[in-house]
């Protein structure tokens, strides 16, 4: 199904759409017809991109296409006040894109106790918080999915990534898993795991590549645009770039064999300059 098509009369609800990919899937969703529900720990950030994709369309401030709820998706008791509210606001959920996500980018003797608690707190617990507050809404729908927007560190693993990697490990493991429950019980639910390489967002400022044309920088324009459209295609899995595919063959085989090649592309350097967002 084409995106234009998918999306419209959804109700579509974000985490981390104060800005980076979060907020441009919220204005593309808004431009195909949908309405979107922009969840950030940053409210000013998230009535930013609210006030942008009602721009973008020219809706009508007494029916915005585009709200925006300060949540902190750590805080279960948090994420439930705000789905309720939620739902009130759209009158429905159809699809949830837990996309929220944070980077330490320390090597692991320099991590501390309250980054490796955040990490996880954003990367993972909060997949179960916010999956198990709109679940109720989403079997209401025939039209209804679950996006984890996980990364190629939840496939291959690489240095000072060892609280993130960790999280996106789990992140994939969460969302395989509820899919085969879905399927089991005959769900009409789908789920999309993403894992893309870096992207240019500015959370993984200063990360290079030694291989630009097999594992490129990501342009976060791109990685919007790819994951909207593959929620509307009914994708389960989206790998970006496609090399990051093989890599995870790689990572299947005996270290012996798979170090040497991570070195032959570099992939533990990819971090030595790593300053994060400012």
């Amino acid at each position: 199904m084409k995106a234009n098509q998918y999306y419209a009369g959804a109700c579509v609800v974000i985490t981390g759409a104060g800005s980076g990919i979060g907020r441009l899937m919220a204005l593309r969703i808004v431009e195909e017809g949908g309405r979107v529900a922009i969840w950030d720990i940053n409210g000013e950030a998230a009535r930013t991109t609210a006030d942008m994709a009602n721009a973008q369309v020219g809706a009508d401030p007494s029916d915005p296409k585009a709200i925006a709820f300060t949540v902190d998706v750590t805080d279960n008791a948090a994420v439930q006040r705000a789905a309720a509210d939620t739902i009130d606001a759209l009158g429905r959920v159809n699809v949830l894109i837990n996309n929220a996500g944070v980077v330490s980018g320390a090597p692991f003797e320099d991590l501390t106790e309250q980054q490796i608690r955040r990490t996880f707190a954003v990367n993972v617990l909060s997949l179960f918080w916010t999956t198990k507050a709109f679940m109720p809404a989403l079997k209401k729908q025939q039209r209804a999915a679950i996006v984890t927007v996980a990364s190629a560190a939840g496939i291959v693993a690489v240095a000072r990534q060892t609280d993130y990697a960790a999280s996106k490990f789990a992140a994939v493991g969460f969302t395989s898993s509820l899919r085969s429950e879905l399927k089991k019980a005959g769900s009409h639910i789908r789920t999309l795991t993403v894992c893309p390489y870096y992207i240019d967002t500015g959370m993984f400022e200063g990360v290079t590549t030694k291989f630009p044309l097999l594992l490129p920088i990501l342009k976060e324009q791109a990685v919007a645009d790819r994951i909207v459209e593959a929620v509307a295609k009914g994708r389960e899995r989206l790998i970006m770039p496609p090399f990051a595919a093989v890599a995870g063959f790689v990572a299947a085989l005996p270290p012996k064999i798979a170090d040497p090649i991570y070195g032959i592309f570099g992939l533990n350097e990819g971090m030595d300059h790593f300053t994060g967002r400012k």
